[in-house]
């Protein structure tokens, strides 16, 4: 995982340079009456905002609108930044017609294994397939054999979003399924667990989500989401953005 740099300002400054000043690594600064030269000074440092990977699958539009959702919540958390990817697409266009699949826009890059070596955490979103993760993304996880044979990603924060048709079609069980890859990888499974509070209670509304994670119920596809929905996915976003930043802080000391 990355580290952030502090930024230390220097006070020094070198004079201004003509045609008939000597060579710039020769001019002495002066800094509380010592002489420094000036290929000593430390530049500042930049600092770099840490990286939560938001990467996701969607067929209709459910799994997307959470992963915008948490991107807001990661980016509530100062020096984290959430970044939206999609996985690979595995049927044909002929196909996504017959479903009327929406087309997906373009604003959102598709994800390579390899890039997943760049985050400083993750979070992974998908439908059900019977209570499992999607093909999609299932073969998404399938292409990273090289990571795991490395184990690239071991001690990687990460977690899960979903979305089932139904309230018994797997909100739960989709994302306990998942764990093993996380698992194989030697990742860090992050669940939410009840600190959405109050709004973990609610009886009177439908709401997906668990203690898993952020979830959307989408119906035959065109259910809209609920504001409590995209209420727990933007918590999911700035807890998953809380956890790194703290395990960050932990492992730099």
């Amino acid at each position: 995982m990355g580290k952030g740099g502090g930024c230390f300002p220097s006070k020094n400054r070198a004079p201004s340079i003509v045609e008939s000043d000597p060579d710039p690594a020769e001019i002495p600064v002066i800094n509380d009456n010592h002489s420094i030269p000036i290929e000593q000074i430390t530049p500042p440092v930049e600092i770099r905002k840490l990286r939560i990977f938001i990467v996701f699958y969607s067929m209709y539009g459910h799994v997307e609108s959470l992963a915008r959702n948490i991107k807001e919540g990661v980016e509530e958390i100062e020096g984290v930044e959430g970044v939206l990817f999609r996985v690979p697409e595995t049927l044909s266009a002929e196909t996504l017609a017959t479903m009327r699949v929406p087309v997906k826009g373009e604003d959102i890059p598709e994800i390579s294994a390899e890039e997943l070596v760049e985050a400083d955490g993750l979070l992974f979103g998908f439908p059900t397939r019977y209570g499992c993760m999607s093909a999609q993304m299932k073969a998404f996880f399938d292409s990273t054999g090289g990571l795991w044979r490395e184990q690239k990603l071991a001690g990687v924060p990460a977690g899960f979003f979903v979305s089932t048709g139904t309230q018994g079609g797997g909100q739960e069980t989709t994302a306990w399924t998942a764990i093993t890859q996380l698992a194989h990888h030697g990742m860090l499974y992050v669940p939410i667990g009840y600190t959405f509070g109050a709004g973990m209670f609610k009886m009177d509304s439908i709401r997906g989500g668990s203690p898993y994670g952020a979830g959307v119920f989408s119906g035959d596809g065109t259910r809209e989401p609920s504001q409590r929905e995209f209420e727990l996915a933007q918590h999911q976003g700035k807890y998953m953005a809380m956890i790194v930043k703290r395990f960050e802080s932990h492992s730099s000391q």
